[in-house]
């Protein structure tokens, strides 16, 4: 059976119908799932945790009967007539996440050991520590806070402050996940030892109720107290032999036995305000958490005497980390691209440009304002941009200066614009919805709604983008689409089978986002050019079609594709959301850490018993089509060293 879903388009900006099979959706979940990846992960499968699992099972003599129930935890029933004719003695589980409780552990076990478990029950895994470590960090901090922005003019230098709705915002109350690992040792400074906030016994009564953890210790240096680093540490058995840990290299106890994992990484909490801390002087690091979130505050008195210590959930106030994401702060923050963009305006703005901004709570406004525009206007299509764009015009006495327009850009009327003509269209482009690299040709769509607006000889700033493909041989992320076959002496090619059959469905000829700065790889090609999108001209009525193959230059593993896009601001000046600089003799690549790149993977190479092959060239063709904003692709291995033989 066929079914209509509706969809809204991140590239026209539209809402559609599309017909799709009825399992669509469960084939996508199981395509894109990391579930092979959690199979991969030898801490959580291997053999000592499974003789872990058998001793216990010997131990309560456990029968070899196994009854599945398809049934959330919580809708269990217990009894003579129920699901489980009696309570259980021994509890396995996997609910966690990089968080550890943000996949509703605590009720979940809370509830087991209310109604599915016996009170002296053991439970695998037995206990599980979250860690903190308190860092200072530009880096981290300007993910969660804007920073001043300097713009050097003819009438010196400007500088756009933040609102101080922003800077006393809590920000965001989520956690911010990351690969811990690749962030660069020295991108922070460590104020603190590793400290074990809190343990959760899972074979006794759990409480899934709001709770606080205080940990007083003396900070190893003095500085600015921004960032709480954490991981957990999963122990199997009640003595604590067997670990499962997620510390990163510099915390682990054997950094050569390190495991990589997707599904749980490490996580970033940004304290509400940075806090100085001087070197030897006490302090208290708190760690709340309710039933899904944790959090943290730093307190300079003895949790007894602070009747603050039971904050709530961090919640955003001032609409910045409603609208950006942390990738986004970073990117608004990163002053040399911004630098990019004030030396790309001087080249095309004049004493007289009407300048029109569109891009989601973007500061081209400000800079075009700076740089000596007669007037500017800007579209924020959301409320919650406009609110936000509001603030920061009036905390730097812009509100007067800079218009902003509530609507959607197809909308847009002359008496919106005081009937002037516009001589610059703005963008970066970002927009929010996008996800996919090339999802920001919205701005493309936009220029060809406000065309009837654009006056004589209108400069389109940026003029052109470009599509780029990148063929490429990961280190680990490869992990994540890899077959699993034998697991501990189980086989799981049923599940293979599952994946498979649903990556042919549709998503073995899709490209997924990855932020690949955090997932290490090497380049078999240069660079190429694949689409060129020219923003001077309206969305032509035309598909876009390329064909052609790419050549593979250093030995390797081809993975997959990485594909992003590179804007042309003017003719001499060109940002890129992917390789930052071409790739070292080995390959090895620097990506934008601020952006997600684009990964087709190749699923002929990604079983790590297949051998490494001898392909010299991908075959490609891929198809922009203009009236859904679409890009279509087939990347395809060849010219093998088998096939001369």
């Amino acid at each position: 059976m066929r079914i209509f879903c509706g969809r809204a388009n991140p590239t026209t900006g539209s809402v559609e119908w599309l017909e799709e099979d009825e399992h669509y959706d469960y084939h996508q979940e199981i395509a894109r799932s990391s579930y092979a990846d959690m199979l991969h992960d030898k801490d959580r499968v291997f053999k000592p945790m499974a003789d872990a699992a058998v001793k216990i099972v010997e131990k309560n003599g456990f029968s070899d009967k196994i009854k599945v129930i398809n049934k959330h935890s919580t809708e269990v029933t217990v009894g003579p007539d129920g699901d489980m004719p009696c309570r259980a003695n021994i509890l396995i589980t996997e609910l966690f996440d990089t968080e550890l409780i943000g996949e509703g552990a605590l009720p979940s076990y809370e509830h087991a050991h209310r109604h599915l478990v016996q009170e002296n029950c053991e439970a695998v895994p037995h206990r599980a520590t979250i860690y903190a470590q308190l860092v200072e960090s530009r880096r981290m901090w300007s993910w969660n806070k804007l920073f001043p922005i300097r713009v050097q003019t003819s009438h010196g230098e400007q500088v756009i402050v933040p609102p101080s709705e922003v800077e006393q915002c809590p920000g965001a109350p989520s956690v911010y996940d990351i690969q811990l690992n690749q962030v660069s040792p020295t991108d922070f400074t460590v104020l603190s030892n590793v400290l074990p906030m809190f343990s959760v016994d899972f074979s006794k009564q759990v409480s899934s109720s709001a709770a606080c953890h205080i940990r007083q210790f003396e900070p190893l240096a003095s500085g600015r107290a921004q960032v709480v680093l954490s991981w957990w540490d999963i122990e199997m058995d009640p003595e604590g032999k067997i670990k499962c840990t997620m510390a990163p290299f510099w915390a682990h106890s054997d950094p050569k036995e390190l495991q990589w994992r997707d599904h749980w990484m490490q996580c970033v909490y940004f304290l509400p305000q940075e806090e100085p801390v001087i070197q030897g002087s006490a302090v208290f690091l708190v760690a709340h958490h309710d039933d899904y979130c944790v959090w943290y505050s730093l307190q300079r008195t003895s949790p007894e005497k602070n009747e603050s210590i039971h904050p709530g959930r961090p919640v955003c106030d001032c609409q910045a980390h409603l609208l950006w994401n942390r990738p986004r702060f970073g990117e608004i923050n990163d002053q040399d691209r911004t630098d990019q963009y004030i030396q790309a305006l001087r080249t095309v703005l004049k004493s007289d440009s009407v300048c029109l901004c569109v891009s989601d709570g973007s500061l081209l406004s400000m800079l075009a304002h700076h740089l000596g525009a007669e007037q500017v206007f800007t579209i924020e299509s959301s409320a919650a941009s406009h609110r936000l764009m509001k603030k920061i015009f009036k905390a730097n006495h812009l509100e007067d200066k800079i218009n902003i327009i509530e609507k959607r850009p197809e909308l847009l009327t002359s008496a919106d614009l005081e009937g002037k003509k516009v001589s610059l269209l703005l963008g970066e482009p970002f927009f929010t919805t996008s996800l996919l690299p090339w999802h920001n040709l919205f701005f493309w769509y936009v220029r060809t709604a406000v065309d009837q607006h654009l006056g004589p000889g209108a400069v389109v700033m940026p003029q052109a983008a470009s599509l780029y493909a990148l063929v490429v041989e990961f280190r680990d992320l490869w992990r994540i689409r890899s077959p699993c076959g034998d697991c501990e002496g189980f086989d799981v090619h049923i599940m293979d089978d599952m994946i498979k059959r649903a990556l042919d469905f549709r998503e073995s000829k899709e490209a997924e986002p990855h932020p690949l700065w955090e997932y290490p790889c090497r380049g078999l090609s240069e660079p190429q050019q694949i689409l060129t999108f020219d923003f001077r001209q309206p969305v032509p009525s035309q598909p876009v079609r390329a064909e052609g193959s790419i050549e593979l230059r250093r030995p390797g593993k081809s993975h997959g594709v990485v594909l992003w896009m590179e804007y042309h601001l003017t003719q001499d000046s060109t940002v890129s959301t992917g390789l930052l600089k071409p790739a070292e003799d080995k390959g090895d690549c620097c990506w934008n850490p601020h952006c997600k790149q684009a990964v087709y993977f190749f699923s002929t190479t990604l079983d790590p018993s297949a051998p490494l092959g001898g392909s010299r060239t991908v075959s490609y063709t891929v198809e922009f089509h203009p009236h859904t904003g679409d890009i279509t692709m087939d990347f395809t291995l060849s010219d093998t060293l088998e096939d001369e033989h």
